[in-house]
Formats: C-alpha cells, sequence, structure tokens
C-alpha cells in the first residue's frame, strides 16, 4: 500500500500533486511569454510617448515664451501708463489666444493617446494572426519536410536498387563473355594436344608444325582477349559502385578466326 493513498490534505486523489506542478510550470511558461509581449509593447509605447512629451514639451517652451512676454508688458505699463487700457486688451487677447492654444494642445494630446490605444488594439489583432500564420506556416513546413525525408529516402533506394540492377547486367555480360572465350580456349587446347600426338610421328611432323605454331598463337590472343574482357568489365562495374553513369554497354570483342 506504500504510496498508493491518496496523500491527505493535500490530495484527495492519487496524482494530484503532481498534476498540480504540471499546471503550475505550463502557467509560468504562459506568464514569461505573457511578460515578454508585455515588454515589447511596453518599449513600443514609451517611445510613443517619448515622442507626445518632446511635442508637449515644445508646447510649454512656446507658453514660456508667451508668459515672458506677458510679463514683461506688465513691466513696461508701469512706463507708459497712458497705454495700459490698450495694452491690457492686447494681453487679454494674447492671453485667449494662449490659453485657445493650450487646450488645442492639451485635445491634441488626448488624440494621440487614443491613437495609441487603437493602435494598441491593432498590434494585438496583428500579433494574433502573426502567431496563428506562424504556426499554420510550421505545421506545413513540417509535412514538407517529412515528404521531402521521405522522397530522398525513395530516391536513394531507387538509386541502389539501379546500381545493384546495372552490377548484375554488368557481371552477366562478362561471365557469359569469360564463358564463350575459355571455351574456345579449351576447344583449341584439345585441338593443340590432338595435333602434338600426331606429330609425334616422325613423317608428320613438318606438316602439322604450322597448324601447331597457328592453334599456339590462337590460343594466346583469346587468353589475352579474356585478360582484357574481364578486366574492362571489372573496371564498369567498379565506376558503377562508384556512382558513375552511363557505363551500361557491353565490352567490344575482338573475334579470331580459328586456323
Amino acid at each position: 500500500e506504500t504510496n498508493t493513498l491518496p496523500f491527505h490534505p493535500f490530495e484527495n486523489q492519487q496524482g494530484d500533486i503532481l498534476r498540480l506542478e504540471k499546471e503550475h510550470q505550463v502557467l509560468k511558461e504562459q506568464l514569461r511569454e505573457a511578460e515578454e509581449k508585455f515588454e515589447q509593447l511596453q518599449s513600443r509605447r514609451l517611445e510613443e510617448i517619448s515622442a507626445l512629451e518632446d511635442l508637449l514639451k515644445k508646447s510649454i517652451e512656446e507658453t514660456k515664451v508667451s508668459q515672458n512676454e506677458l510679463d514683461w508688458f506688465h513691466q513696461d505699463s508701469e512706463a507708459q501708463m497712458k497705454k495700459w487700457q490698450q495694452e491690457k486688451k492686447e494681453n487679454r487677447e494674447n492671453l485667449k489666444t494662449l490659453r485657445g492654444t493650450a487646450k488645442k494642445h492639451s485635445d491634441t494630446n488626448e488624440r494621440y493617446m487614443k491613437s495609441i490605444d487603437n493602435k494598441e488594439k491593432q498590434y494585438n489583432v496583428c500579433l494574433e494572426t502573426f502567431l496563428e500564420t506562424s504556426n499554420k506556416f510550421a505545421n506545413e513546413k513540417g509535412k514538407l519536410e517529412e515528404l521531402i525525408k521521405k522522397s530522398q529516402d525513395d530516391s536513394q533506394e531507387c538509386e541502389k536498387r539501379a546500381v545493384k540492377a546495372e552490377v548484375s547486367v554488368l557481371q552477366t555480360w562478362k561471365e557469359t563473355e569469360i564463358w564463350k572465350l575459355k571455351g574456345s580456349i579449351a576447344k583449341a587446347e584439345g585441338n593443340l594436344r590432338m595435333l602434338k600426338a600426331l606429330s609425334s610421328s616422325a613423317s608428320a611432323a613438318p606438316e602439322l608444325k604450322s597448324q601447331i605454331d597457328s592453334w599456339e598463337i590462337f590460343i594466346s590472343n583469346v587468353k589475352k582477349q579474356l585478360e582484357k574482357v574481364e578486366a574492362e568489365y571489372e573496371e564498369k562495374i567498379e565506376q558503377v559502385k562508384n556512382g558513375a553513369r552511363d557505363c551500361l554497354s557491353k565490352v567490344e570483342i575482338v573475334e579470331f578466326p580459328c586456323p
């Protein structure tokens, strides 16, 4: 019964702790991916906010310049009391304009914030589409790689069978030609032995001498032809085994006339 009963109060049934650990690992991985996505989005958003802050800073500087101009007007009003009413009116108008500009910048800032939110939503949609497309392409890539591997295996198998077939054909041709040449040699050697036996008679020796020489030359030529045929067929077989093509052709045989 050891380790076969649930571990109360942490388990209601056997394996709950392992299942919770696996779920915890999956949630940690999902959290890591979400943090990476959040950091990317935050970096992009910080760049856009930085641009907006620069624009806002420029607007503040323009406002400060206008405020300085307003202070200058107040200082100058002490020296020019006669024009104070007119300048005050102008200052009010300038102040109204500056307030309108400030409101305009405020509206622009709000519009940029909305634009940022919209772009963030669009980015999330594009990201989801990209992930779906990436998974789809990954699956298709896996299938294509399997097909390519299968095709390569089939091609290699076909090449092996083709090489084996070519070697078999060349071996058959070689054995056939060697069998023919060896048959000719055996027949010629039999005739030569018979002639040498007949030439043992002193009266027949001069007449058979030329025939014996002709048969000996014939046997020598056929043996050379046999060595040549065997060597060339072996060379062709080695070339085919090493991957050469267009080697499937018969070796040229020279036919020597029998004496």
